[in-house]
């Protein structure tokens, strides 16, 4: 009989792990709690125009096309993705920077705000470079069971040569001087996980990433990596089964039998938990079966929640690139009201995506597309009137960055999301949006462990296990976890 492998979860690493199930000839089922698989990176339209819910950055394109060629497919073969140019804007106080694709233009700029930048950028990136052929295309595959898996001469020379779990931001203000390069060169550690000072160095991968790899973006939208990842999985024969909250487990020698949902009763030889490891662990499990204790998650320094806006203009907008960066407050005291002073933050920097500035599909004619995301602690409360009172905020410094008027009157759609929508659609811990913040004492095996210790049968991908946050990492995640499956399985 062929074993049967249920995916709790049909985000990027539950869709990464059912089809690489799949692929080994399994017999696997997603069960996704709500009605459209695609966990974060969902999407939802409203008078025409189409909304990506969740991850709008296309980064490190390698990876989708590595996962796509596991399994004979290309990335074309699904989307047309296509470089933006320039990757993005950030606004300062004093000025608008655009980040150029063309490494000869970036060096350029950098030259031209700092003397001397542009060979110590080549330098910076090229020690960056080494980290992301290190640490993507080697680190991130390991399940992080054991310390033991990383005590290995190349691990352990490469470690030392390049002082990977050293400070980031040491190594930015080591390199640059000029206040707005440290700035572009850390914006993604503050967005996507800690602050710089706690974030390892091996996280400089994220600027060979950024500013080596290149910005890109799918025709059509973030979902049509969804729509393309959902259509793979059927031709591998996955079953999707879309509102099927899971609410429970039978468990018989420390292995789980059955999977209890709203609906019905799975019987299943394993179970790969995409969906928010917490919340498997403290409430879909007994507590004599739990992984972790409760004070054990308390403990966990997690990656910022969000409040985001999607609005529908009713107008073209002038001055605004597809990726907005609006840096024009303080970088350092923003991310201390995220994670050190945990509070709804005064000045927050945040960023505006405007994705029908690219492609025209996503907005009516004549019209804008507009997500706005502002990164807030997680765990924090809403106080009344808090979404309509940032929103203003916002839009006057739109106003005063790029000399833009968006009254009432121009928005034509308005939805907002923030902690209770991320608690209420993925039981997601204390509203984050990202998962674990990547810090030195929550990298590789010290993030909660990909295998559960006390179910045989129970594993975890996603953001809140190894390798960390963000779509590519989570399909990494999604991969491993199958791997661990699958020898599982076998055994």
């Amino acid at each position: 009989m062929v074993k049967r492998a249920h995916i709790i979860g049909g985000g990027f690493a539950g869709m990464a792990a059912a089809i690489s199930m799949a692929d080994k000839g399994y017999d696997v089922t997603i069960l996704e709690k709500n009605a459209t698989i695609g966990g974060r990176a969902r999407k939802f339209e409203d008078k025409g125009f189409v909304f990506d819910m969740g991850p709008s950055w296309y980064w490190m394109p390698d990876v989708f096309e590595t996962f796509f060629n596991r399994f004979g497919k290309n990335v074309a073969d699904y989307y047309n993705l296509v470089r933006l140019n320039p990757s993005y804007r950030v606004y300062f106080k004093e000025e608008s920077v655009d980040i150029p694709a063309s490494m000869e233009e970036l060096l350029a700029l950098f030259e031209a705000k700092e003397k001397g930048s542009s060979n110590k950028l080549k330098s910076f990136l090229k020690d960056a470079q080494y980290k992301y052929e290190f640490g993507i295309n080697k680190l991130v595959y390991y399940p992080s069971k054991s310390v033991l898996e990383f005590i290995k001469p190349d691990i352990i020379s490469g470690t030392i040569k390049y002082s990977i779990f050293s400070s980031f931001e040491k190594l930015v203000h080591k390199h640059f001087k000029h206040p707005h390069l440290r700035e572009i060169l850390k914006f993604p550690v503050l967005f996507l996980g800690a602050k710089p000072k706690d974030t390892p160095a091996l996280y400089s991968l994220m600027n060979y990433a950024d500013l080596q790899l290149g910005t890109w973006y799918p025709m059509g939208g973030m979902h049509k990596i969804v729509e393309a990842m959902e259509a793979l999985a059927k031709e591998k024969g996955v079953k999707i089964l879309t509102n099927e909250a899971v609410e429970g487990f039978t468990i018989v020698n420390n292995k789980i039998t059955n999977i209890k949902t709203a609906k019905s009763t799975h019987a299943c030889e394993v179970v790969i938990g995409s969906a928010d490891y917490h919340h498997i662990d403290q409430h879909l499990l007994t507590a004599e079966h739990r992984q972790y204790s409760e004070k054990y998650w308390d403990s966990r320094v997690m990656a910022p929640s969000s409040l985001i806006y999607y609005l529908g203009i009713n107008r073209k907008l002038k001055n605004l690139k597809h990726h907005n960066l609006f840096f024009d407050e303080s970088f350092d005291q923003h991310a201390k009201e995220i994670y050190d002073q945990p509070q709804w933050p005064k000045k927050p920097l945040f960023y505006v995506c405007a994705p029908s500035v690219t492609d025209s599909s996503v907005a009516p004619e004549g019209k804008e597309n507009l997500f706005i995301l502002i990164p807030v602690a997680p765990g924090i409360s809403e106080q009344e009137n808090v979404r309509e009172s940032y929103l203003q905020m916002v839009l006057q410094r739109i106003k005063e960055q790029t000399g833009e008027t968006i009254t009432a009157d121009d928005i034509i759609v308005k939805h907002t999301y923030a902690h209770k929508e991320f608690i209420n659609d993925y039981n997601s811990f204390k509203g984050n949006a990202y998962g674990l913040a990547n810090t030195l004492t929550q990298t590789a095996f010290l993030k909660p462990q990909l295998h559960h210790k006390k179910i045989k049968n129970l594993l975890f991908s996603g953001q809140l296990t190894v390798p960390g946050p963000g779509v590519p990492p989570a399909l990494i995640s999604g991969m491993v976890a199958a791997s661990e499956a699958d020898k599982l399985l076998k055994n």
